[in-house]
Protein backbone atom coordinates (compact mmCIF):
# COMPACT_ATOMS: atom_id res chain seq x y z
CA UNK A 1 0.00 0.00 0.00
CA UNK A 2 3.13 2.36 -0.05
CA UNK A 3 2.55 3.00 -3.15
CA UNK A 4 -0.63 4.46 -4.56
CA UNK A 5 -1.92 7.82 -5.40
CA UNK A 6 -4.00 9.73 -3.19
CA UNK A 7 -6.46 12.72 -3.62
CA UNK A 8 -6.81 14.71 -0.31
CA UNK A 9 -9.27 17.38 0.24
CA UNK A 10 -7.22 19.74 2.19
CA UNK A 11 -8.41 21.39 5.29
CA UNK A 12 -7.98 24.83 5.61
CA UNK A 13 -5.09 26.73 7.83
CA UNK A 14 -2.28 24.36 6.59
CA UNK A 15 0.23 24.49 4.04
CA UNK A 16 0.70 21.72 1.66
CA UNK A 17 3.36 20.67 2.77
CA UNK A 18 2.27 20.21 5.91
CA UNK A 19 -0.54 17.96 4.07
CA UNK A 20 2.46 15.92 2.97
CA UNK A 21 4.55 16.18 6.26
CA UNK A 22 1.32 14.84 8.01
CA UNK A 23 0.90 11.68 5.89
CA UNK A 24 4.53 10.94 5.69
CA UNK A 25 4.22 10.12 8.96
CA UNK A 26 0.73 8.70 9.54
CA UNK A 27 1.51 6.66 6.66
CA UNK A 28 5.17 6.10 7.69
CA UNK A 29 6.37 6.53 4.06
CA UNK A 30 8.71 9.39 3.67
CA UNK A 31 8.49 9.09 -0.40
CA UNK A 32 5.09 11.29 -0.67
CA UNK A 33 5.12 14.48 -2.93
CA UNK A 34 2.04 16.99 -4.10
CA UNK A 35 1.17 17.93 -7.67
CA UNK A 36 0.05 21.68 -7.29
CA UNK A 37 0.11 23.72 -4.35
CA UNK A 38 -2.90 25.08 -1.99
CA UNK A 39 -2.53 28.61 0.05
CA UNK A 40 -3.27 27.39 3.58
CA UNK A 41 -6.64 29.22 3.80
CA UNK A 42 -7.64 27.10 0.35
CA UNK A 43 -9.31 23.86 0.49
CA UNK A 44 -10.13 21.04 -1.68
CA UNK A 45 -8.42 18.76 -4.37
CA UNK A 46 -4.57 17.99 -3.46
CA UNK A 47 -3.11 14.91 -5.29
CA UNK A 48 -0.57 13.07 -3.54
CA UNK A 49 2.09 10.75 -4.82
CA UNK A 50 3.49 7.87 -2.98
CA UNK A 51 5.97 5.69 -3.10
CA UNK A 52 7.11 4.64 -6.62
CA UNK A 53 4.25 6.40 -7.77
CA UNK A 54 6.22 10.02 -7.28
CA UNK A 55 8.19 8.72 -10.50
CA UNK A 56 5.29 9.52 -12.69
CA UNK A 57 4.63 13.03 -11.42
CA UNK A 58 6.77 14.21 -14.91
CA UNK A 59 3.16 12.50 -16.76
CA UNK A 60 0.45 14.44 -14.98
CA UNK A 61 -0.77 17.90 -16.23
CA UNK A 62 -2.01 20.63 -13.59
CA UNK A 63 -2.74 23.30 -16.93
CA UNK A 64 -6.86 23.42 -16.25
CA UNK A 65 -7.68 23.59 -12.68
CA UNK A 66 -11.47 24.32 -11.33
CA UNK A 67 -12.54 26.38 -8.05
CA UNK A 68 -15.77 27.94 -5.74
CA UNK A 69 -15.38 30.32 -3.66
CA UNK A 70 -16.29 34.22 -2.44
CA UNK A 71 -14.95 37.38 -2.58
CA UNK A 72 -15.95 40.28 0.05
CA UNK A 73 -15.98 43.82 -1.52
CA UNK A 74 -15.56 47.43 0.24
CA UNK A 75 -11.56 46.87 0.70
CA UNK A 76 -8.60 45.46 -0.83
CA UNK A 77 -6.04 43.85 1.64
CA UNK A 78 -2.05 43.48 1.09
CA UNK A 79 -2.47 39.76 0.23
CA UNK A 80 -5.34 40.00 -1.34
CA UNK A 81 -7.34 37.31 0.77
CA UNK A 82 -8.70 38.05 3.95
CA UNK A 83 -5.28 36.71 5.52
CA UNK A 84 -3.64 39.80 4.64
CA UNK A 85 -4.36 43.55 6.57
CA UNK A 86 -6.51 46.31 4.50
CA UNK A 87 -4.55 48.32 2.17
CA UNK A 88 -7.51 50.62 1.44
CA UNK A 89 -10.30 52.40 3.43
CA UNK A 90 -13.28 50.46 3.78
CA UNK A 91 -16.66 51.55 1.63
CA UNK A 92 -19.94 50.80 1.82
CA UNK A 93 -20.93 49.01 -1.09
CA UNK A 94 -24.18 48.20 -2.37
CA UNK A 95 -23.52 44.53 -5.10
CA UNK A 96 -25.35 44.21 -8.11
CA UNK A 97 -25.61 40.37 -9.56
CA UNK A 98 -25.74 41.53 -13.01
CA UNK A 99 -23.51 44.31 -13.00
CA UNK A 100 -20.87 42.05 -11.46
CA UNK A 101 -21.36 39.48 -13.76
CA UNK A 102 -20.90 41.83 -16.71
CA UNK A 103 -16.99 43.06 -15.72
CA UNK A 104 -15.99 38.95 -14.37
CA UNK A 105 -16.30 38.69 -18.19
CA UNK A 106 -13.70 41.07 -18.48
CA UNK A 107 -11.49 38.69 -16.79
CA UNK A 108 -11.74 35.65 -19.00
CA UNK A 109 -9.88 34.25 -21.81
CA UNK A 110 -6.03 35.17 -22.11
CA UNK A 111 -5.61 37.95 -20.14
CA UNK A 112 -2.35 39.49 -18.24
CA UNK A 113 -1.59 39.22 -14.76
CA UNK A 114 0.05 40.19 -11.87
CA UNK A 115 0.87 37.72 -9.37
CA UNK A 116 0.04 39.36 -5.60
CA UNK A 117 2.86 40.85 -4.01
CA UNK A 118 2.74 37.93 -1.27
CA UNK A 119 3.27 35.04 -3.59
CA UNK A 120 5.76 32.62 -4.25
CA UNK A 121 7.16 34.20 -7.41
CA UNK A 122 10.70 34.85 -7.74
CA UNK A 123 12.59 38.12 -8.69
CA UNK A 124 16.57 37.82 -8.45
CA UNK A 125 16.07 34.73 -6.85
CA UNK A 126 14.19 35.44 -4.13
CA UNK A 127 10.35 34.59 -3.59
CA UNK A 128 8.01 37.69 -3.40
CA UNK A 129 6.84 37.03 -0.26
CA UNK A 130 9.80 37.43 1.19
CA UNK A 131 10.32 40.75 0.21
CA UNK A 132 6.81 42.11 0.96
CA UNK A 133 6.70 40.76 4.31
CA UNK A 134 10.20 43.37 4.65
CA UNK A 135 8.27 46.18 2.99
CA UNK A 136 10.94 46.09 0.30
CA UNK A 137 9.21 47.03 -3.02
CA UNK A 138 8.13 44.07 -4.65
CA UNK A 139 8.18 44.54 -8.69
CA UNK A 140 6.12 42.05 -10.54
CA UNK A 141 5.47 42.04 -13.91
CA UNK A 142 2.39 40.93 -15.43
CA UNK A 143 1.73 37.57 -16.97
CA UNK A 144 -0.36 35.48 -19.57
CA UNK A 145 -2.81 33.30 -18.41
CA UNK A 146 -5.90 31.46 -19.30
CA UNK A 147 -8.90 31.93 -17.69
CA UNK A 148 -11.57 29.77 -18.91
CA UNK A 149 -14.25 30.66 -17.01
CA UNK A 150 -14.95 33.51 -13.82
CA UNK A 151 -18.67 33.20 -13.22
CA UNK A 152 -20.59 34.80 -10.32
CA UNK A 153 -23.51 32.69 -8.88
CA UNK A 154 -24.85 35.19 -6.31
CA UNK A 155 -24.31 37.95 -3.86
CA UNK A 156 -25.60 38.63 -0.23
CA UNK A 157 -24.45 42.24 1.02
CA UNK A 158 -20.64 43.11 0.94
CA UNK A 159 -20.05 39.36 -0.78
CA UNK A 160 -20.26 37.26 -3.78
CA UNK A 161 -20.16 33.77 -4.85
CA UNK A 162 -18.26 32.54 -7.92
CA UNK A 163 -17.10 29.54 -9.90
CA UNK A 164 -13.77 29.19 -12.00
CA UNK A 165 -11.66 27.16 -14.33
CA UNK A 166 -8.10 28.65 -14.97
CA UNK A 167 -4.54 27.41 -16.33
CA UNK A 168 -2.18 26.86 -14.23
CA UNK A 169 -0.37 29.57 -12.76
CA UNK A 170 -3.75 31.86 -12.35
CA UNK A 171 -3.98 33.77 -8.99
CA UNK A 172 -7.21 33.55 -8.07
CA UNK A 173 -6.46 36.01 -5.44
CA UNK A 174 -5.88 38.49 -8.43
CA UNK A 175 -9.08 37.88 -9.93
CA UNK A 176 -10.75 38.91 -6.51
CA UNK A 177 -8.50 41.97 -6.25
CA UNK A 178 -8.75 42.96 -9.85
CA UNK A 179 -12.53 42.52 -9.89
CA UNK A 180 -12.58 44.78 -6.83
CA UNK A 181 -10.36 47.43 -8.68
CA UNK A 182 -12.64 47.37 -11.79
CA UNK A 183 -15.44 47.83 -9.34
CA UNK A 184 -13.81 50.87 -7.91
CA UNK A 185 -14.41 49.73 -3.90
CA UNK A 186 -11.26 46.96 -3.69
CA UNK A 187 -11.94 43.73 -2.92
CA UNK A 188 -10.42 40.23 -1.20
CA UNK A 189 -10.80 36.37 -1.16
CA UNK A 190 -12.41 35.25 1.63
CA UNK A 191 -12.51 31.63 0.17
CA UNK A 192 -11.58 29.04 -2.10
CA UNK A 193 -12.37 25.52 -3.00
CA UNK A 194 -10.40 24.17 -5.51
CA UNK A 195 -12.80 21.01 -7.34
CA UNK A 196 -10.66 20.41 -9.81
CA UNK A 197 -6.95 19.86 -10.83
CA UNK A 198 -6.18 18.36 -14.04
CA UNK A 199 -7.89 14.79 -14.01
CA UNK A 200 -8.59 14.79 -10.10
CA UNK A 201 -11.83 15.56 -9.25
CA UNK A 202 -13.19 16.62 -5.69
CA UNK A 203 -15.24 13.37 -5.54
CA UNK A 204 -12.33 11.25 -5.53
CA UNK A 205 -10.78 13.12 -2.07
CA UNK A 206 -10.44 11.94 0.86
CA UNK A 207 -10.52 14.25 4.00
CA UNK A 208 -6.69 14.41 5.09
CA UNK A 209 -8.21 12.74 9.16
CA UNK A 210 -9.58 9.55 7.25
CA UNK A 211 -5.95 8.64 5.38
CA UNK A 212 -4.64 5.96 7.13
CA UNK A 213 -2.39 2.96 5.91
CA UNK A 214 -5.27 0.86 4.74
CA UNK A 215 -6.56 4.15 2.78
CA UNK A 216 -7.03 2.46 -0.84
CA UNK A 217 -5.17 5.14 -3.45
CA UNK A 218 -6.51 5.72 -7.07
CA UNK A 219 -7.02 2.32 -9.25
CA UNK A 220 -4.01 2.51 -11.46
CA UNK A 221 -5.85 1.67 -14.81
CA UNK A 222 -7.69 5.29 -13.99
CA UNK A 223 -5.20 7.69 -14.02
CA UNK A 224 -3.67 9.16 -16.70
CA UNK A 225 -6.41 8.38 -19.07
CA UNK A 226 -4.73 9.76 -22.08
CA UNK A 227 -2.21 6.55 -22.46
CA UNK A 228 -4.18 3.13 -22.88
CA UNK A 229 -3.20 0.45 -20.74
CA UNK A 230 -0.78 -2.78 -21.87
CA UNK A 231 -1.28 -5.94 -20.15
CA UNK A 232 2.43 -7.37 -21.38
CA UNK A 233 2.97 -10.98 -21.28
CA UNK A 234 5.96 -12.86 -19.31
CA UNK A 235 8.34 -12.23 -21.62
CA UNK A 236 7.68 -8.48 -22.18
CA UNK A 237 7.63 -7.99 -18.60
CA UNK A 238 11.12 -9.58 -18.10
CA UNK A 239 12.18 -6.82 -20.98
CA UNK A 240 10.45 -3.63 -20.01
CA UNK A 241 11.79 -4.18 -16.30
CA UNK A 242 15.57 -4.81 -17.52
CA UNK A 243 15.10 -1.38 -19.73
CA UNK A 244 14.61 -2.99 -23.02
CA UNK A 245 12.06 -1.91 -26.26
CA UNK A 246 9.14 -3.99 -26.81
CA UNK A 247 6.55 -4.50 -29.53
CA UNK A 248 3.45 -3.38 -29.44
CA UNK A 249 1.88 -3.28 -33.04
CA UNK A 250 -1.80 -1.96 -31.54
CA UNK A 251 -0.49 0.97 -30.18
CA UNK A 252 1.48 2.06 -33.17
CA UNK A 253 -0.36 6.08 -33.19
CA UNK A 254 0.05 6.17 -29.33
CA UNK A 255 3.11 8.27 -27.81
CA UNK A 256 3.23 6.74 -24.61
CA UNK A 257 1.01 3.27 -23.28
CA UNK A 258 0.88 2.39 -19.63
CA UNK A 259 2.04 -1.28 -19.31
CA UNK A 260 1.00 -3.56 -16.38
CA UNK A 261 2.01 -6.75 -14.96
CA UNK A 262 -1.42 -7.62 -13.75
CA UNK A 263 -4.90 -6.09 -13.86
CA UNK A 264 -3.70 -3.93 -11.06
CA UNK A 265 -0.07 -3.72 -11.20
CA UNK A 266 1.29 -0.26 -12.82
CA UNK A 267 4.87 -1.82 -14.26
CA UNK A 268 5.98 1.11 -16.17
CA UNK A 269 5.37 4.08 -18.99
CA UNK A 270 6.86 2.97 -22.18
CA UNK A 271 7.71 5.87 -24.82
CA UNK A 272 6.82 4.77 -28.96
CA UNK A 273 10.23 5.38 -29.95
CA UNK A 274 10.04 4.02 -33.75
CA UNK A 275 7.14 2.67 -35.40
CA UNK A 276 5.42 0.17 -33.29
CA UNK A 277 8.74 0.12 -30.62
CA UNK A 278 7.87 1.12 -27.12
CA UNK A 279 10.90 1.46 -24.82
CA UNK A 280 10.39 1.98 -20.71
CA UNK A 281 10.69 5.73 -20.03
CA UNK A 282 9.76 5.30 -16.13
CA UNK A 283 9.63 1.50 -14.54
CA UNK A 284 8.45 1.16 -11.10
CA UNK A 285 9.85 -2.40 -10.44
CA UNK A 286 13.40 -3.29 -11.97
CA UNK A 287 14.67 -6.15 -12.25
CA UNK A 288 16.66 -6.44 -9.01
CA UNK A 289 12.53 -5.59 -7.21
CA UNK A 290 10.25 -8.57 -6.19
CA UNK A 291 6.60 -7.36 -7.84
CA UNK A 292 4.17 -7.11 -5.10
Amino acid sequence: MSDRILIVDKPTGITSHDVVNRLRKALHNKSIGHLGTLDPMATGVLPLLCGRFTRLAQFFSSDRKAYEGEIRFGFSTDTYDAEGTPASPLVNVSLDLNELRVLALNFTGEIQQRPPDFSAKKINGVAAYKLARKDKPVELKSVPVKVHCFEIQSVCEDRARFVAEVSAGTYIRSLAHDLGQALGCGAHLTSLRRTRAGEFSILQAVPLDAIGPDTEGLHPRLVLPEMPCVTASVEQITYIRNGRPVNLPEYSNCALVKVFYSQTGLLAIAERVAGTLFRPKVVLYGSNEALP
